[in-house]
């Protein structure tokens, strides 16, 4: 067989592996999604009129939060394996963390901005068992993959 057929080949097979995974990431990412929404309508006892108002900005605050952990905090972390800060200089360094501290701003923010639209809607009690089922359910989330993994 020729080079110039099998090179191809083996791009488009690559290709369709590239594709699986990310189609695998973002099915589980709706999974996980599904899983706390029901979580999180259990725990917080929504009347109708405040899921209605609650949910829309719920979504929008967890999507714009995941997109922000998403772009930025992943471009951090490839920069931040052992060998590359074995050959950072301080100047970089500095310039990282300047960034990280930009992003963990940019995620504080949001979320203050995200409460003080919830303030709107709910109750504060019910925005403190938020937090609090919000914390239930990643834990919850980390002990089922941690036993799933042993």
């Amino acid at each position: 067989m020729n080079i110039k057929k099998i090179i191809p080949l083996l791009l488009l097979l690559t290709s369709f592996s590239f594709y699986a995974q990310e189609r695998g990431i973002k099915d589980k990412r709706e999974q996980i999604k599904a899983l706390k929404v029901a979580f999180l309508t259990t725990e917080l006892d929504l009347t109708t009129r405040q899921a209605e108002k609650f949910w829309p900005i719920y979504n929008t605050f967890d999507n714009k939060q995941f997109e922000i952990r998403q772009q930025k905090m992943r471009a951090f972390k490839n920069r931040m394996n052992n060998s590359a800060l074995d050959d950072m200089s301080e100047k970089e360094a500095n310039v990282l963390l300047t960034r990280m501290e930009v992003a963990d701003e940019e995620l504080f923010l949001l979320r203050k901005k995200f409460t003080k639209n919830l303030k709107e809607v709910l109750p504060a009690v019910k925005i403190i068992k938020l937090r609090k089922s919000e914390e239930g359910f990643n834990r919850k989330l980390l002990h089922q993959y941690r036993d799933s993994r042993k």
